[in-house]
Parts: C-alpha cells; sequence; structure tokens
C-alpha cells in the first residue's frame, strides 16, 4: 500500500483563489512557492531495516517516450543531496557491488503536452464590436471562418526513486519501495537542489535506518 504526501505553497494558493478578486493569482507566486513536493512510500515496508544504499552516478532523462543518460551540475547537485539526507538518516553509501539494501535512482523528467485554443467567442460578438456601417456597409453581417491555434506546454520534474534490492532475490522482483517528485518553476537549477530534496525527506520522517 502506497502512502502519499503533497506540500506546496501553490495549495494555499489555490485556496486562496476562491476568496479572491484576483483574476490570475498564480501569477503573482514565486518561483519557490509554485514548487511541488509529492513523496509515496510502501507502508509495508519498514525502512530500518535496510541499512546501506548506492546511487546512481548519473540521471536518467526520461524525454516525451526517450530515455538517455546525462550529468548536468543540477543534475549532481540533486545526487548530492540526496547523498547527504541519507547519511543524515544514518543510512551507508557503499557501490554497487557491494550489494547495497538500496538502489536510488534520480530522473529528469520533461512531458509535452500539445493543445489548440479558438476565438469563436470573440468572433461571436465581433459585429457588436464593429457595426458593418463603421466601414460602409450598413446591412451587412460578417462571416467569419475558423481561426484556431496550436500550443505546446513543456512541463519539467525531478524524482528520486528507491529500490529494494535487498529482497530483489527472494521476491524474484525490483520493488519500488519509496518515491519523491518535484514540479515548479526552476527546478533544474543547482541553487535549489538540496532545498528541494530536503523538502521530499521532511515529508518522510520514516525515512531512517535506526
Amino acid at each position: 500500500m502506497l502512502n502519499n504526501k503533497l506540500t506546496s505553497a501553490a495549495l494555499l494558493a489555490c485556496v486562496v483563489t476562491l476568496f479572491s478578486c484576483t483574476k490570475e493569482p498564480l501569477n503573482n507566486l514565486t518561483q519557490e512557492e509554485s514548487r511541488i513536493y509529492v513523496t509515496n512510500a510502501d507502508t509495508t515496508i519498514n525502512f530500518s531495516a535496510f541499512k546501506t544504499y548506492s546511487i546512481s552516478d548519473s540521471v536518467v532523462v526520461l524525454d516525451n517516450g526517450q530515455s538517455y543518460k546525462d550529468l548536468q551540475p543540477s543534475d549532481q547537485s540533486y545526487i548530492d543531496a540526496v547523498n547527504k539526507y541519507m547519511q543524515e538518516r544514518g543510512y551507508t553509501k557503499v557501490t554497487r557491488s557491494a550489494n547495497p539494501d538500496i538502489g536510488i535512482d534520480v530522473n529528469r523528467i520533461y512531458n509535452t503536452s500539445t493543445g489548440y485554443y479558438s476565438y469563436d467567442d470573440y468572433w461571436d460578438y465581433y459585429g457588436g464590436y464593429w457595426d458593418p456601417y463603421y466601414w460602409g456597409y450598413g446591412g451587412y453581417g460578417y462571416y467569419v471562418p475558423t481561426f484556431f491555434g496550436i500550443y505546446q506546454v513543456t512541463e519539467g520534474a525531478m524524482s528520486v526513486d528507491m529500490l529494494d534490492l535487498k529482497n530483489a532475490s527472494e521476491k524474484g522482483k525490483i520493488e519500488v519501495i519509496w518515491n519523491g517528485l518535484i514540479r515548479g518553476e526552476g527546478i533544474f537549477n543547482a541553487s535549489i537542489a538540496e532545498g528541494s530534496v530536503k523538502a521530499l525527506f521532511d515529508q518522510s520522517t520514516y525515512l531512517h535506518s535506526n
């Protein structure tokens, strides 16, 4: 069973929206306030039973169905931050060849969605804005073909996955026992990596080896 937690200053903004006359309240958020931190954990797992971990030395980039490995400065900062907070929680880092209890993957995710917009409502009232008489054609109506535009929006996220390697042989599979997801503005910035990872660990008080 997975336990899910989510925190974000943006949630407060959503509540404020219900009582505000501001048309676009989210536009007033800082980059920090726009960030969302989500954690999921297998509630059947006793995390104190795990003592060692190993973490990937690069990130996997998941880009709209394509995947490849990379290591940008911001990626390294996320890896370093995960190392810091894992060790603060009492876990010992070992190499992959040392049979770690936990394997950790860090991922950079891009998701591009496509949509379209139309001006139907605008043209429906066009005659009210500009009477044909203005152009010297009183009594005429307007004919407007369908106009629409296409747009693309790319969203980014960072995720951290913890894998149960200790029990993989017994279970015959590698289970994801914990996941943290970071979304929002400016997350691919090395300077905010530590604070973002800290937010994930702050949500996960059960994550400790002793």
